[in-house]
């Protein structure tokens, strides 16, 4: 069984339910959570869609979302789509209604998943069914049938441990070093992790290059960005120096400058567009939006 925590909102903005779960042990190395979601709201909806250490697998039961990267380009997948590791933000919209489950891939994980080398899926949104093909919409057919997310949830963890199975094994090296990161939040000389490995540097580039889609010393610096969005999604005052020293940065000034490349603007700012209860962040641009749209003229409609 699933722990599930079921989160629901509703306000002048809008509604949403969102039911967040953990993954069974037999995959907790694979999958960092998922996210069960289901949205009304009387407007569309856009959302900042932050970098982090996971490869995030959108399933879609509703309208489909449009995603547009930094270039404004706009794509749809039907069945859903794949954002593999990316150093840059996104926008996700709906024109108010949308409804599926996100599942939050470890690299290491979605390396076992999706079978490709991890460079193929970073730094870019691919359609599930162009991964997949049809087994993507039977997926998804099963998924969004489902009486409840305890159901749909048990139903994803096994696809997934399916496709595990199939899938290619991590190099326990690469597992080893990624794990290291992690467990100093991203605070290891690479140089360091090469030598303990046996490696050269250029050979350990290499394969996470293949094996989780970036190289170590990037996936380092975004591992330290991820933790810090995490505290702010926490919520409760924050003193951004102290905050900046405690997970790893240098100081206020180099916690900022990777808070403007991942997110376009300071940390305060994104606390600023964060959604009460797990709604994640609003773009800049919908917080501008509601703060220009009419608020009419008092007069009521007939």
């Amino acid at each position: 069984m699933h722990r599930i925590r079921v989160v629901r909102h509703a306000s002048e903005r809008g509604g949403w339910e969102m039911a967040l779960a953990t993954p069974p042990p037999a995959l907790a190395p694979l999958v960092r959570d998922y996210c069960g979601y289901r949205e009304a709201m009387p407007q569309p909806m856009r959302r900042q869609e932050l970098p982090g250490v996971q490869v995030v697998l959108i399933l879609e039961f509703g309208p489909l979302l449009k995603h547009l990267d930094d270039a404004g380009r706009v794509t749809r997948h039907r069945s859903g789509f794949v954002a593999g590791l990316d150093e840059r933000w996104s926008t996700t919209e709906h024109g108010g209604v949308s409804h599926g489950l996100q599942v939050n891939l470890t690299p290491l994980g979605a390396r076992s998943v999706f079978g490709v080398p991890m460079h193929e899926l970073s730094h870019r949104v691919t359609g599930l069914e162009d991964l997949w093909g049809g087994e993507a919409r039977r997926l998804v057919e099963q998924l969004a049938e489902a009486p409840d997310w305890e159901t749909r949830f048990a139903r994803a963890d096994a696809f997934l441990l399916q496709r595990v199975e199939r899938g290619p094994a991590v190099e326990a090296g690469v597992r080893w070093a990624v794990e290291r990161i992690q467990r100093t939040g991203g605070q290891v000389d690479i140089a360091t992790l090469a030598r303990e490995l046996g490696h050269s540097h250029k050979h350990l580039i290499h394969q996470f290059h293949e094996q989780v889609g970036l190289p170590p010393r990037r996936l380092a610096r975004l591992l330290r960005f991820d933790r810090a969005v995490e505290r702010i999604k926490a919520g409760g005052p924050v003193r951004w120096a102290e905050f900046a020293l405690e997970l790893g940065y240098f100081d206020q000034a180099h916690l900022n400058r990777d808070f403007r490349q991942f997110t376009g603007g300071p940390p305060s700012a994104l606390l600023r567009r964060s959604l009460p209860d797990a709604g994640g962040f609003e773009s800049a641009a919908q917080v501008k939006s509601v703060q220009e749209a009419p608020e009419g003229d008092g007069q009521d409609a007939r």
